[in-house]
């Protein structure tokens, strides 16, 4: 894997998540296609505790100790717990933003970064440290398609007009 190009993709995808999120309407951040579902605003706070508390939390841990536990990680359990509802929009989409940047340059500065170091999971089995950071750029994807999705179920919500005309969703 090239690593570099990996990494190149992490600073991309910044510049893409801030395009598709910034500067919107408070009634399309808190928007939910159904109750049980995630706004953006949910979106945007999960993607910033998953940046610090989870992705670059534990590939930096099996690059440097990937013999201990991993720091645990609740994503579903955040949501409530870390009132993601409440939070202010822009102060997180900033905050992401930020967090972006340092991933990014602390993935640059490694020295001789260890990619083969592999933890291993009691219940998935090993993890490398090139899983986690491919799966990053993965997450990413997966959540780009998620924004894209909600904004356009949004779009509908607020139309007396049909979208079909621009092609089937």
């Amino acid at each position: 894997m090239d690593h570099a190009y990996v990494i190149d993709q992490l600073e991309r995808h910044r510049t893409i998540f801030e395009a598709l999120l910034a500067g919107l309407p408070e009634a399309e951040i808190r928007w939910k296609p159904a109750p049980e579902k995630w706004c953006l605003l949910e979106v945007v706070c999960h993607l910033y505790d998953e940046e610090r508390d989870d992705f670059r939390a534990r590939l930096k841990h099996v690059l440097e100790t990937p013999d201990a536990p991993l720091p645990p990680t609740d994503p579903v359990g955040w949501v409530t717990a870390r009132k993601y509802i409440e939070q202010d929009y822009t102060t997180l989409l900033g905050r992401f933003l930020d967090e972006r940047d340092t991933t990014v340059r602390w993935l640059r500065g490694l020295d001789r970064p260890k990619w083969t170091n592999t933890y291993q999971h009691p219940k998935v089995g090993p993890i490398s440290a090139s899983l986690f950071l491919i799966n990053w750029v993965a997450h990413d994807l997966l959540h780009f398609r998620q924004i894209n999705a909600l904004r356009y179920g949004h779009l509908a919500s607020i139309s007396d007009e049909p979208l079909d005309y621009a092609g089937n969703w």
